[in-house]
């Protein structure tokens, strides 16, 4: 895998107005593919305000009740699968999580792009609002081909969301235990559907765009440019990763998007999926953003986004990890061991600061 571009087209083969925040989420995604057959995915969660997440368990069998524009009752349904997954404001809705098939549905923010789809008075009762998306697809699709086709028989319409003040700007991506991963958005209220063989997703612009954009860094390398000769000078490279010199650092969703295509295919292949949900966290380390380090300014007050979360998800073996801002400590939810007939919620908090260990006593 000498040129990044060589793994781009190996895998190419194989395979309204809204709410606009007072500074852009910059959540990035990626995925792992374990030599024992598993597909990992995993994303970080970045925002300028607390979003009061907590991991829910949703059972299977479970009652909902969609919500059209005007705050209209919309689309009704029965939810076929369980899941669990992170929810925002203690709603009983998933921002990003897996069910009980090995789908995986998550939400990324995309500002001055979404707007979602016009809904007519014959059209209201099958229709739901941007949050609700995953929490349909998990609850009614076992693959990404479900999701392809069930999506498009229902509407998202603009739905005011009160927690966000305003028609929240989303996009989506869904990836099963196959490897298959699509991306959709809502661009001049239409729905499009992209594939997604690299796994990876941020923010605006659209996903075809940044797809385009990888053409900007086709001479990156994995391996070091030992020297150069110019003019019969010879030049060498100072230190390890010249391979890489020019891959962007910042933190804007074209360079994250860049960073991540880059990070996701050039790490050593790994034997397990445990493996992989260590080498995901470790990908995912170099997205993570400190309060302070990103910052917008609204109406005289400085505003930064952070990442307030990053969670992983084992679609094979149906496990959630995740760990939060506040304590790195990688937790994990079973969805094997829990009781997925159960009539409610269950919730388990997230919150709390981080343990710091005194080893000094086991100095020996």
């Amino acid at each position: 895998m000498k040129h990044l571009i060589h793994s781009f087209a190996l895998m190419a083969l194989i395979s309204v107005s809204v709410f606009t925040p007072s500074s852009t989420s910059a959540c990035t995604g990626i995925t792992v593919k374990p030599k024992d057959g598993s597909v990992v995915f995993g994303r970080t969660l970045e925002f300028a305000e607390n979003l009061h997440s907590n991991v829910i368990i949703i059972p299977r069998n479970r009652t909902n009740s969609g919500i059209a524009p005007g705050q209209k009752q919309g689309l009704q349904w029965t939810s076929q699968y369980a899941m669990v997954g992170m929810n925002a404001f203690n709603l009983p809705i998933v921002a990003d999580g897996i069910n009980e098939r090995g789908l995986h549905v998550g939400i990324f923010y995309f500002p001055d792009y979404a707007k979602y789809q016009p809904v007519s008075d014959q059209e209201v009762s099958k229709t739901i609002s941007p949050m609700e998306v995953p929490l349909y697809l998990l609850g009614t699709c076992a693959t990404v081909d479900e999701v392809t086709k069930r999506i498009q028989q229902i509407k998202v319409g603009n739905v005011v969301m009160e927690q966000m003040g305003g028609v929240p700007p989303f996009h989506y991506i869904a990836s099963d235990e196959s490897g298959k991963s699509i991306v959709l958005e809502y661009v001049d209220g239409k729905l499009n559907i992209h594939q997604n063989p690299l796994g990876v997703f941020t923010n605006s612009p659209t996903f075809d765009w940044h797809m385009t954009n990888l053409g900007n860094y086709v001479n990156l390398l994995t391996n070091n440019v030992a020297e150069i000769k110019v003019q019969g000078q010879t030049i060498k490279g100072l230190g390890q990763g010249s391979g890489m010199l020019g891959l962007p650092g910042d933190f804007t969703p074209p360079s994250r998007f860049v960073r991540a295509v880059a990070f996701s295919a050039s790490v050593f292949p790994v034997d397990t999926a445990r493996e992989g949900v260590l080498q995901v966290f470790h990908v995912l380390n170099q997205f993570d953003i400190p309060k302070g380090a990103a910052r917008g300014d609204e109406n005289g007050k400085t505003t930064a986004d952070y990442t307030e979360w990053t969670s992983v998800s084992d679609l094979k073996n149906r496990l959630y990890y995740f760990r939060t801002y506040d304590d790195s400590t990688i937790r994990m939810v079973n969805l094997n061991s829990l009781n997925l007939d159960g009539g409610a919620i269950q919730t388990i908090s997230i919150q709390g600061e981080e343990q710091i260990i005194d080893v000094t006593g086991c100095a020996r």
